[in-house]
């Protein structure tokens, strides 16, 4: 008695499926070739500016000149900002220059954009002699893995080929730190410090310390972790967080005689309930700790007295409607700006206006256009300076976004060639870009209403206006508008 072995039924997705992906690495693969061009031609770009330079005894800054001429060029047609893709020639130009071969694998399609990033990351530390070397065994290593891995093993191979030793790279590395801003959304950015390792786990552990103490303070509450449960006052125990607290009862007895138990504002035993998460309160520490303490470190300290540096604050530049202070439900219509960075939410708006010793300019608009007409203040000013700030908001350069208070008064035309010194003949312009406009071909000259025409290196011209502010009056088609209601009494004929 024999058996036989019934035949498999035919998988109708399985054809389907195949042709999707297919389909999907066709795609990718034109993509990935599409993307390599495109890191060629801004490569090409980069040696332009090398070539326009070649030959003369240029200094460092006629070189940036002519790569930062070349940038906004391509930047203004793409309506992009002309420092990212000043970014992008540089990492094309050391992608092609030196890592030729990582880049023809990627145009071939056997590379992802995220496999090429790896590469270039692990590889950019190497000397230049040596990025050939590693440029060919990253190719050879990254096939069948993902990113994610080939990183891993990248890392090793890197290491190899270093002919300095971690001690001495260190030292060139604290050369890098650095601060910087990264936008988010709904009104919050990143913060982000570059460090030596132990300063930037050093900082982190103190600020754990000080959470978990602000935390163990609470008199009888508890606080919700991440994944929403609750978690005891004990937190920084429970959670296996490091520091000591001391008397965890002397805290709590503290806090219910009226100590700050992590509220602030109101009177004691008012506060609400402090349901702030760990890493909540560490940002807020962090916030309070920058905005408001005195670097030890302090050179124009002068015997047990603050320095000039501890009596430095903040300073950013903000544009709040009126309606919007009076009716915050409607802030979505108009909303505060913090300029360069887009808008905030009202209750912050307001508390910077409750708060701030600074007299505000009030800045006259246009009901219908939202155009400056005027400005003024309760305290005697430079009155160009407040119109130009009011008007501008930001460098006038097409698609910069920097903030006017960050910015220069600049003459369009020279005042040392004749240029008035009026609105009509300034505007604000960051450093870099009035940098560029004083040593690159590219030209301006301001229109009426504020409005600068820029010219670049090929003759395109690129129109920069003013920002207009929302107007106090809106018009809605007829259709959106509901008819008012008719109180009238009827007649009586």
């Amino acid at each position: 008695m024999t058996s036989e072995t019934p035949p498999s039924r035919p998988n109708p997705g399985a054809a389907a499926l195949s042709s999707v992906l297919a389909e999907v690495r066709e795609v990718d693969a034109d993509l990935a070739s599409a993307e390599a061009r495109r890191v060629r031609a801004l490569a090409r770009a980069g040696h332009l500016a090398l070539d326009a330079t070649a030959g003369l005894r240029a200094s460092a800054k006629a070189s940036e000149m002519a790569l930062r001429e070349i940038a906004s060029e391509i930047a203004a047609a793409e309506c992009l900002s002309d420092r990212t893709v000043q970014r992008q020639i540089g990492r094309a130009m050391t992608l092609a220059d030196d890592f030729p071969v990582t880049l023809d694998a990627w145009e071939a399609g056997a590379l992802s954009r995220s496999h090429v990033q790896v590469i270039v990351d692990a590889g950019t530390p190497l000397p230049l002699d040596r990025r050939g070397e590693f440029d060919v065994l990253a190719v050879a290593t990254a096939e069948g893995l993902s990113p994610g891995r080939l990183k891993t093993r990248l890392a090793a191979l890197a290491e190899s080929l270093q002919p300095t030793t971690l001690t001495e790279r260190h030292q060139q590395g604290r050369e890098t730190r650095c601060v910087r801003v990264v936008p988010g959304e709904n009104g919050m950015s990143d913060l982000v410090a570059r460090l030596p390792t132990v300063l930037a786990v050093g900082i982190y552990d103190r600020l754990v310390q000080q959470s978990a103490a602000i935390v163990d303070a609470r008199a009888g509450s508890s606080l919700p972790n991440l994944d929403g449960d609750t978690v005891p006052t004990g937190l920084a125990a429970a959670l296996g967080e490091r520091g000591t607290r001391g008397d965890h009862g002397s805290a709590r007895a503290a806090s219910d005689d009226g100590g700050d138990s992590g509220d602030h504002g109101g009177e004691a035993g008012e506060h609400a309930a402090d349901t702030r998460t760990v890493d909540q309160v560490r940002a807020d520490i962090l916030a309070d700790l920058l905005l408001t303490a005195a670097p030890d470190a302090d050179p124009t300290r002068v015997g047990d007295g603050p320095g000039t540096l501890g009596a430095i604050r903040a300073r950013v530049q903000v544009v709040v409607p009126a309606l919007t202070m009076l009716r915050p439900e409607n802030e979505n219509l108009d909303p505060a700006e913090l300029v360069g960075h887009g808008p905030i939410d009202a209750a912050t708006a307001r508390a910077l206006a409750e708060a701030t010793a600074v007299p505000w300019d009030r800045v006259i608009t246009h009901p219908v256009t939202g155009a400056v007409l005027r400005t003024d203040t309760y305290q005697r000013t430079a009155a160009i300076d407040r119109h130009l700030r009011a008007r501008d908001r930001h460098c006038r350069w097409p698609g910069c976004t920097a903030p006017a208070v960050r910015c220069e008064v600049d003459h369009t035309h020279d005042h040392a060639l004749g240029g008035a010194t009026d609105v009509s003949n300034l505007a604000y312009l960051c450093q870099r870009h009035h940098t560029q406009k004083q040593f690159t071909r590219w030209k301006v000259r301001q229109l009426p209403g504020g409005v600068l025409e820029w010219t670049s290196p090929t003759g395109r011209v690129y129109v920069d206006d003013p920002l207009p502010y929302s107007p106090a009056v809106r018009f809605l088609p007829d259709e959106l508008a509901s008819p008012p209601p008719d109180d009238r009494e009827p007649a009586p004929f």
